[in-house]
């Protein structure tokens, strides 16, 4: 008998026992299904968060304070890194402007831009009637680089404007929309007063921004409260805070190098600066390495809840054999009958093996498009919609097959051992 012939007698035998066949299958389908829905919203929030972290510029690297003896969680310059301690550090341990210089002159091919921030706080942009949500942050001439900011309209901050202190700003289109009808045009040249905290301040537009929401962010108020950047200088950020010995962190975009192995490059050059300081050390972090980070948890953590899923699978496996062991005492006679006209043992494990792999493959396949339509849902429900994905479901099709070769050749095997004769005297 040849596979084929096999495939059609396993075929007409499940259809004379449908019900028993499709209960036969559930723990398949509900294994091979939740591994597929798993694998779906895993790869749907992978791809999402890789995209997120795609806009913050993948040579990008965060340089920041971190207290001696502090653990991370990750190496510096292979993952997440910085301070954990709530203990501020002194103006003596900050990153000075020297620093910097001197970065920029041992790395001048290599370094594109460096982002220094300050903030200054949270408050309201008012006019008699109007107002805007605004987080006010004194930002370098670099930042618009390193941070991709996208310019509607005017310019953005300069080195003149750090260098004299300059009263300018650059706001959001969203602060446009609030206080000058959404004129970009007009609203370049304006002054626009803001209240932060007890504090009013007074500056000049002189550009406008593009506002992005983040994809990581949840926005859970109206689209006229949203809060955005006003940019000023970072020196008059400085001058308004009373803070100008230096800096916590930095942002710095490279070019022509290694980003994770440019990070440790960085360190190293930082090192000597805080040989002697027994508070604080300065960690680099190359927005790459965070990237391969999250990606390996996130495979990880869907691979975990994959195996415990498919536990199922082999509570679906044992079902099968099972089955097939009741079919092979309610086939005796059949497989008698066979053997007596010139079937070979081979003949009948092959038989009993395709039956198997044919119940597993349709219970695959069924838990596949259950999978697939949870697995859509799912994601959908979480923002990211996705679909399984031709490895997920290549996985799917092996297992199917593994579980039926595996759990179905015992009782394939002892109806290939039957005596002709005891088969034939069966009923």
């Amino acid at each position: 008998m040849n596979l084929g012939a096999s495939v059609q007698m396993a075929l007409r035998s499940l259809r004379m026992n449908k019900m028993r066949a499709l209960l036969t299958m559930l723990g398949i389908i509900i294994g091979i299904g939740s591994v597929i829905a798993i694998l779906t919203v895993g790869n749907a929030l992978t791809g999402s968060i890789n995209t997120s972290l795609s806009t913050f510029g993948a040579n990008n690297i965060t340089v920041s304070l971190q207290q001696r003896g502090q653990t991370n969680r990750f190496q510096s310059g292979s993952g997440l890194s910085g301070q954990t301690s709530t203990q501020q550090p002194a103006d003596k341990d900050l990153i000075t402007d020297d620093m910097i210089d001197a970065l920029r002159q041992r790395y001048p091919t290599s370094i594109v831009g460096v982002s220094l921030t300050k903030s200054v706080g949270t408050g309201k942009a008012r006019d008699e009637r109007d107002y805007a949500n605004v987080s006010l942050l004194g930002a370098s001439a670099d930042y618009a680089t390193v941070n991709n900011v996208k310019m509607a309209r005017g310019r953005f901050l300069n080195d003149g404007d750090v260098k004299a202190l300059h009263s300018v700003a650059v706001v959001s289109d969203r602060l446009v929309d609030n206080m000058f009808g959404g004129d970009v045009n007009g609203a370049v040249g304006k002054e626009v007063k803001l209240y932060v905290g007890s504090q009013i301040y007074a500056f000049t537009i002189v550009g406008v921004y593009t506002y992005e929401p983040s994809a990581l962010a949840v926005q859970q108020v109206a689209e006229k409260d949203i809060t955005t950047s006003v940019y000023i200088p970072v020196s008059t950020a400085q001058r308004l805070t009373s803070s100008t010995a230096g800096y916590s962190s930095l942002m710095i975009t490279a070019k022509g190098v290694d980003p994770i192995e440019f990070s440790g490059q960085l360190e190293t050059f930082f090192a000597r600066y805080y040989a002697k300081n027994v508070d604080y050390k300065v960690s680099a972090t190359s927005m790459q390495s965070i990237t391969q980070q999250v990606n390996t948890v996130m495979g990880n953590l869907s691979i975990a809840i994959s195996v415990i899923a498919g536990i199922s699978l082999l509570v679906g496996g044992i079902g099968v054999m099972n089955i097939m062991l009741v079919s092979v005492t309610e086939r005796t006679r059949e497989i008698g009958l066979r053997q007596a006209v010139g079937a070979t043992p081979n003949n009948i494990r092959i038989q009993f093996i395709v039956e198997s792999v044919v119940i597993c493959l349709i219970g695959g396949f069924l838990g596949v498009v259950v999978g697939g339509l949870l697995g859509y849902l799912g994601s959908t429900l979480l923002g990211v919609p996705g679909l399984p994905t031709l490895g997920s479901i290549g996985i799917a099709v092996g297992f199917s097959v593994s579980i039926g070769l595996f759990f179905g050749y015992y009782p394939a095997n002892r109806a290939a051992r039957l005596n002709p004769i005891d088969a034939l005297r069966s009923l």
